[in-house]
C-alpha cells in the first residue's frame, strides 16, 4: 500500500478530487488530499485543510479572501503547498503527488513538485499541457498530461482522463514505495552536453568513471542546464565538468535553448570543483528555419534537422559570451578551471566547417581568459579542437585532479 499525495482547489475542483480519492482509495492506496482553495467553499473531506495551507504561507485565508488579490493569493498557497509537500516526503509521509488543475491550479502544484526530489514519482493533470509547460515542468521530472477538456465535472471524458492519472499515479507510487535502496554511492560528477560535443564529454565520461565517479550528462536544452545548476545547488556533486556552455549564447543573442542569467554559477557558488570549456559558444538555437527571427535573415544559418536551426555566433558576440564565461568563474569560491580549446569549440567549427571562424573564436577566447585574469582561476590551454581526445584528457584530468585534491581535504577534516 502506497501514500499519494493530491494537490487541488477543493472549491473550484472539489468534486474531482474526491472522485479520484476514491479511485486510487479503491485500487488500495492511501490518499493525502491536500486544499489549496481560497474563494469558495470547500467540496469534501481533506487532511491538510486551506488554513494550514496559509498558515504555511505566513497568511490566513481571512486575509487573502478580504485582499481579494487573486496574484497575491495564488502565491501565498503556492508557498504554502510546498512547505506541506516539502514536511510529508522529508518524514517519508508520502510515495507520489497528483495533481490537476487549469492555469492557476497548475502554477501552484509546480511549487510544490519542485521540492520533490528526483525520482519521486509527481504527476499533473493540466488544462495548459498543450503548450509551453516549462512554467510547470521546470528542471525536474514531473510527468505532465492534457486534461483534453476543462477540469469541470466528472463526465465521460474526464472520467476517462483522470482515470488515467489515477492509475498511473497508483502504479508509480507502489513501485517507489517497495523500492530498494541504491547501492551505487560513487560520487556524482555533472556533465554538458550538446550533440556537437558528444565525443568530447563522452570521452570525459568513461575517463571519470573508470576513476570511480557516476557521471550524469545534461543536454544543454534550457531545461539541462538549468537542472545542472539545481543538483549542484542542491549539493549533490562532487564536482561539475561544464564543457558545454553554449546555453549563455542564446540567454545573450536571443536563441530559444537558454538556461536563464543564473547559468554557470551555482557550482561556482558552493565551492565545487568544476572544469568549464566554451564548447558550442559558436551557436545560437532556434526552432524551425521559419522561425528565426527576420533580423538574423541575413546571418550564417544552419538547418540541424527539421525543427532545430543553428545560427552561428559573430566576432562580437563571441567577445561578450567570453567575457561572461570569464567573469563568472572568477567569482567561483572553489577549485575552477577554464579549459581552452585551440581548434574550435563544436563539430561545426572545425577547419574547413560551416561554422569555422577564426576571428570569432579568438575573440570568444581571448575574453574569456582575459575575464579570469588576476584570479585563482586556472587557465588550462588545449592545442587541439574540443572533440579531440587530447582535449578530453585534459579536462577530465583537471577535473580528477580537484577531486582529489577535495576528498583528501574532506578526509583530513573527518
Amino acid at each position: 500500500m502506497a501514500t499519494v499525495a493530491m494537490l487541488g482547489t477543493l472549491d473550484t475542483k472539489g468534486a474531482e478530487f474526491q472522485w479520484m480519492r476514491s479511485q486510487l482509495e479503491g485500487l488500495g492506496h492511501r490518499v493525502h488530499l491536500i486544499d489549496a482553495g481560497v474563494a469558495g467553499e470547500p467540496v469534501g473531506a481533506c487532511e491538510t485543510t486551506r488554513d494550514e495551507v496559509a498558515r504555511l504561507a505566513g497568511t490566513s485565508i481571512r486575509e487573502l479572501i478580504e485582499d481579494d488579490d487573486r496574484g497575491k493569493a495564488l502565491a501565498a498557497m503556492s508557498a504554502g503547498a510546498a512547505r506541506a509537500v516539502a514536511e510529508l516526503a522529508r518524514n517519508g509521509s508520502i510515495d507520489g503527488f497528483l495533481s490537476a488543475g487549469g492555469s492557476g491550479g497548475s502554477s501552484i502544484a509546480a511549487a510544490a513538485m519542485e521540492v520533490l526530489p528526483v525520482g519521486f514519482p509527481k504527476l499533473l493533470v493540466s488544462t495548459m499541457a498543450s503548450g509551453d509547460v516549462s512554467p510547470y515542468v521546470g528542471a525536474s521530472d514531473v510527468t505532465i498530461m492534457y486534461s483534453v477538456v476543462d477540469i469541470a465535472g466528472i463526465n465521460r471524458l474526464s472520467k476517462a482522463v483522470l482515470g488515467n492519472a489515477v492509475a498511473a499515479i497508483a502504479g508509480m507510487a507502489e513501485r517507489y514505495a517497495d523500492r530498494e535502496p541504491e547501492p551505487d554511492e560513487r560520487p556524482l560528477v555533472a556533465a554538458s552536453m550538446f550533440g556537437v560535443t558528444t565525443p568530447v564529454v563522452e570521452a570525459c565520461r568513461t575517463i571519470l568513471e573508470d576513476a570511480g565517479y557516476e557521471v550524469l550528462v545534461f543536454h544543454a536544452t534550457g531545461a539541462g542546464g538549468r537542472a545542472l545548476e539545481g543538483l549542484a545547488a542542491g549539493g549533490f556533486l562532487a564536482g561539475v565538468l561544464d564543457l558545454t556552455t553554449t546555453e549563455l549564447a542564446d540567454e545573450l543573442v536571443g536563441g530559444v535553448l537558454t538556461a536563464g542569467p543564473d547559468r554557470l554559477t551555482a557550482a561556482g557558488s558552493h565551492g565545487i570543483p568544476q572544469v568549464v570549456s566554451l564548447g558550442a559558444l559558436d551557436m545560437v538555437n532556434f526552432g524551425a528555419r521559419d522561425t528565426v527571427p527576420p533580423r538574423f535573415a541575413s546571418r550564417l544559418l544552419y538547418e540541424h534537422n527539421a525543427t532545430v536551426t543553428l545560427m552561428r555566433t559573430t566576432a562580437e558576440e563571441s567577445a561578450q559570451l567570453g567575457e561572461i564565461v570569464g567573469r563568472k568563474l572568477a567569482a567561483a569560491s572553489g577549485p575552477t578551471a577554464l579549459v581552452v580549446p585551440g581548434r574550435g569549440v563544436s563539430a561545426l567549427d572545425t577547419s574547413g566547417g560551416l561554422f569555422e571562424d577564426p576571428a570569432a573564436d579568438e575573440a570568444l577566447t581571448s575574453a574569456a581568459v582575459a575575464a579570469v585574469a588576476g584570479s585563482a582561476v586556472e587557465v588550462v590551454q588545449v592545442d587541439a579542437h574540443i572533440n579531440d581526445p587530447e582535449f578530453a584528457r585534459a579536462a577530465a584530468g583537471t577535473l580528477l585532479r580537484y577531486l582529489t585534491v577535495s576528498e583528501e581535504n574532506k578526509n583530513a577534516e573527518n
